[in-house]
């Protein structure tokens, strides 16, 4: 994909006028597909930069997602409808409510939250939670031996798992929880 450099909106002729790097140009149908992809681009960017995944909580915890993903991810959970929910990187514990409410609505499953800290205040308030007994936290490195053991005996033969990986995003470290 081209590095976009600019992009100018004209609402009155509905189109989007991008400046690539290179200082190529390219008009697109500002209410098109390709209009909508690099402006989506531009909105990403600009969220990631503000922090705008920091605006949202789920069930009284704070869940550093954004509201499409987790719309997304909803769907794969129902259609899937695993029994057991792993999840890396617990952080607030949003992510891990929004999975056990997901788990309580269609009456099974549990969730594994993994994190190398889980602070005491937010771990206070997950055990405390109304779906705590959904919940497993494990405090320890997803990539530690200790902690793939100690999945696997909380995983019964025949159980349906599903894996969101939400932790270190570097390379090494997702290749390492993928191994």
């Amino acid at each position: 994909m081209k590095k976009i450099w600019k992009m100018t909106a004209d609402l009155v002729s509905q189109k989007l006028f991008v400046t690539y790097a290179d200082g190529e140009s390219q008009p697109f149908p500002l209410y098109g597909v390709a209009g909508f992809q690099a402006i989506s681009t531009l909105w990403l960017k600009a969220g990631w930069a503000s922090k705008y995944s920091y605006n949202f909580s789920w069930l009284g915890r704070a869940v550093v997602q954004l509201p499409e993903d987790l719309m997304m991810i909803q769907e794969v959970i129902y259609r899937v409808r695993p029994d057991v929910i792993i999840e890396s990187g617990v952080a607030h514990g949003g992510g891990t409510v929004f999975y056990a409410s997901l788990q309580e609505l269609l009456g099974q499953g549990r969730v594994i939250g993994i994190d190398i800290e889980i602070r005491p205040h937010n771990r206070r308030a997950l055990e405390r939670h109304s779906l705590s007994k959904r919940i497993t936290l494990i405090e320890r490195s997803s990539t530690d031996r200790e902690t793939l053991e100690e999945v696997r005996r909380l995983i019964q033969p025949g159980d349906k798992v599903l894996v969101v990986l939400d932790s270190d995003h570097s390379k090494a470290h997702v290749l390492r929880e993928l191994e």
